[in-house]
């Protein structure tokens, strides 16, 4: 098992950024997918970010593609989101994820990940 918290969120003006990071225990970091999810009030839970076990691939949801910037610190078992240009609309609880599935591709649904954080609520004001 792995226990992932996050940190980082908070109230930003439009246009501000942010930096959540994640961090993990239980299992061999380095060897485990690990992703950013987020979900709105009233709104699925869906993928904003990932990169692979390795590092070496990384994808972006259109929404976001650009503006965030995911990753990964092996040696301190730490994921990182870093949102620029943030929107009114990045308005969410943010969930970080992690998956032992071995692929070197990026997994973008939720139900292929293993394991999930407790959230952290990033609110962008207009």
């Amino acid at each position: 098992q792995v226990q992932l918290v996050e940190s980082g969120g908070g109230l930003v003006q439009a246009g501000g950024s942010l930096r959540l990071s994640c961090a993990a225990s239980g299992r061999t970091f380095s060897s485990i997918g690990m992703g950013w999810f987020r979900q709105a009030p009233g709104k699925e839970r869906v993928f904003v970010a990932g990169l692979n076990w390795s590092g070496g691939n990384t994808y972006y949801s259109d929404s976001v593609k650009g503006r965030f910037t995911i990753s990964r610190d092996n040696a301190k078992n730490t994921v990182y989101l870093q949102m620029n240009s943030l929107k009114p609309e990045d308005t969410a609880v943010y969930y970080c994820a992690a998956t032992w599935a071995y692929t070197e591709r990026v997994l973008v649904r939720w139900n292929q990940y293993n394991a999930w954080g407790q959230g952290t609520q990033v609110t962008v004001s207009s």
